[in-house]
């Protein structure tokens, strides 16, 4: 084994929230911000932005179940329980203060879902090209949509899949949702060529339409908070019809929060890596902005 190879130690440390120990790294100093990334991402992907904001802020950054350090859940994820898992972890980093959250893509159901239940909690929201459902209304029921998918990651680990393919599948995932050049991360190879990271991808994949049909829920049930929100929307410069789409889309989102929509370009999804710049901005200019709008 070329040991020289091997990623360092991971920074941060395992703490207990709901009774299972999640990866998490805090570091600095001041208001307390919350990174939470899409589909499958882990800690390292918030690097450059973290970098920008510790400066100024108190950066928390932690994995979900299963995904980077952490460890793996017992059943399927859902919307209240990650808003949960939010609060959770403040309160076991002994943070009572509110928290501004950034949500990334999927993570940007559960900082809004956050905010929405844990209105005392919420100091503001950047959604980071969140994901965006005007009508969802899933197809198949919860339970059958999740053991499916619950198959599918044991078929997939049987098979010897993650060790083969996992880290080669993350950087392709890469570069498909970038547009600059970026290294592979060192912990990658480390985390995405295990069984526990493949099932925690699966599962957060298999229960996206529910996440958002929940979240459609609770926007009629629970009022957002009168905090400041940012959304900021990836454009990598294309101007097709489904690139249009996409802005109007996440400006439709601003308006439903009543916050302000930033367009990063040129950026992909993945904008922690080509737009690391425009998200802290957005962090350290929530605390100017003028009073949130009536709701």
């Amino acid at each position: 084994m070329n040991r020289s190879a091997e990623p360092r130690p991971a920074p941060g440390r395992m703490v207990r929230v709901g009774g299972l120990p999640l990866h998490v790294l805090s570091e600095g100093r001041g208001p307390v911000v919350v990174l939470s990334g899409g589909l499958g991402m882990a800690w390292f992907d918030w690097d450059a932005v973290a970098a920008l904001l510790v400066p100024h802020r108190t950066v928390v950054r932690f994995d979900r179940p299963g995904l980077g350090l952490s460890a793996p859940a017992g059943g399927p994820p859902d919307l209240a329980g990650e808003a949960d898992r939010i609060a959770g972890l403040l309160d076991a980093l002994d943070h009572r203060e509110p928290a501004t959250v950034v949500g990334h893509s999927l993570a940007g159901f559960h900082a809004e879902a956050f905010a929405r239940l844990h209105p005392n909690r919420c100091a503001g929201l950047v959604l980071v090209d969140g994901s965006v459902e005007e009508d969802p209304r899933p197809r198949l029921p919860r339970a059958v949509r999740t053991a499916w998918a619950g198959a599918l990651a044991r078929a997939l680990s049987a098979a010897g899949m993650p060790r083969a393919l996992g880290p080669a599948t993350r950087r392709l995932i890469g570069r498909a949702t970038t547009v600059g050049s970026h290294p592979p991360h060192p912990w990658e190879a480390a985390g995405y060529r295990t069984s526990r990271v493949v099932r925690a991808c699966v599962l957060e994949n298999a229960t996206y339409p529910y996440q958002a049909a929940d979240l459609a829920a609770l926007r009629a049930d629970r009022p957002l908070p009168a905090v400041p929100v940012a959304v900021l929307a990836a454009h990598d410069g294309g101007g097709g019809a489904r690139d249009q789409r996409w802005l109007a889309r996440q400006r439709a989102l601003a308006e439903l929060l009543g916050g302000r929509c930033t367009v990063a370009a040129p950026a992909g999804h993945l904008m922690m890596a080509d737009a690391p710049e425009t998200i802290a901005r957005a962090v350290l200019d929530l605390a100017a902005d003028p009073a949130a709008p009536e709701r």
